[in-house]
């Protein structure tokens, strides 16, 4: 098996194949071998899973895990990485290879179709600029056990952030909303070729089976959340009054003050369970 994060091989192998970095696709890729391992360690990968990974690079996190899993399928974007791949990669037939982009993929019909039987999973080390799109792709297609991806420390952070807390955001609220989120390890920049500048971090999203929470209306549950967050360091009076447009401040102001709120509450302040509560009476 090559030994894909020895920066030797790599520059000799893409040396090889004449492949140069593409900054638009945020290719970096790995030289620490130790992060692919403990990647697909903690993700909780084994002979029972079905694994979708995205964005495979040369293959580093795709060997551990075709070391561990039933069957792997690894989707990426980058025809010219087709070569090197069926190098790197030959030798796992529990492995199939598809040259696409993931976000024009039926996710759950791809699941269903490979993964019959097993634990579907999902693991990827994602380019920064496709991190929100992806993970939004990921939950909302309902169908993976768990998620567990390289991001920005910056983003894992929020992904992870309690009410109240700068990093709070609209998307926090959705991560949680699909599933329990935790940040597992960080990863520093000297760990990838060529070097980001920020630092990165492994956070698996275990989730979630039944919804804690009692929300009659996703759409408008997402919709009260949007407007929560749509202006920051104003009152949720205001952000709802935009969101709302038939509704009037003074019957928001009301509706806030009968389930225990301030009048001049702010939507960063609360909790899932908040936010649903006011769905629900809106």
């Amino acid at each position: 098996m090559l030994e894909l994060c020895n920066i030797q091989e790599m520059k000799s192998l893409l040396g090889e194949y004449d492949f140069h970095f593409s900054k638009a696709k945020g290719q970096n890729f790995l030289t620490a071998a130790w992060v692919p391992q403990r990647i697909a360690e903690e993700a909780g990968v084994d002979e029972t899973a079905g694994v979708l990974e995205i964005g495979p690079g040369i293959g580093p996190l795709t060997q551990q895990l075709c070391l561990r899993a039933k069957k792997v399928v690894a989707v990426e974007v980058d025809t010219t990485l087709k070569p090197i791949l069926k190098r790197t990669l030959g030798e796992f037939d529990n492995l199939e290879l598809l040259f696409a982009d993931a976000m024009k993929l039926d996710l759950a019909a791809l699941v269903q179709d490979r993964f019959a039987g097993l634990r579907p999973m999902a693991c990827a080390n994602l380019p920064y600029y496709i991190t929100s799109p992806v993970l939004t792709a990921l939950l909302e297609a309902n169908c993976f056990e768990s998620v567990t991806v390289m991001i920005q420390k910056e983003v894992a952070q929020r992904i992870c952030a309690k009410p109240g807390s700068p990093d709070y955001s609209a998307f926090t609220v959705f991560c949680n909303y699909y599933a329990e989120p935790e940040i597992l390890f960080d990863v520093p920049p000297s760990c990838f070729l060529p070097q980001p500048k920020v630092t990165s971090s492994v956070i698996t999203l275990k989730t979630r089976r039944t919804l804690p929470w009692d929300i009659r209306d996703e759409a408008l549950f997402f919709k009260v959340v949007r407007s929560s967050f749509a202006m920051r360091r104003k009152t949720l009076v205001n952000g709802l009054a935009a969101g709302f447009p038939n509704k009037t401040k003074p019957e928001l102001t009301e509706l806030l003050v009968s389930l225990g709120h301030r009048p001049d509450v702010r939507g960063e302040t609360l909790s899932i369970a908040q936010f649903a509560e006011i769905a629900n009476k809106l």
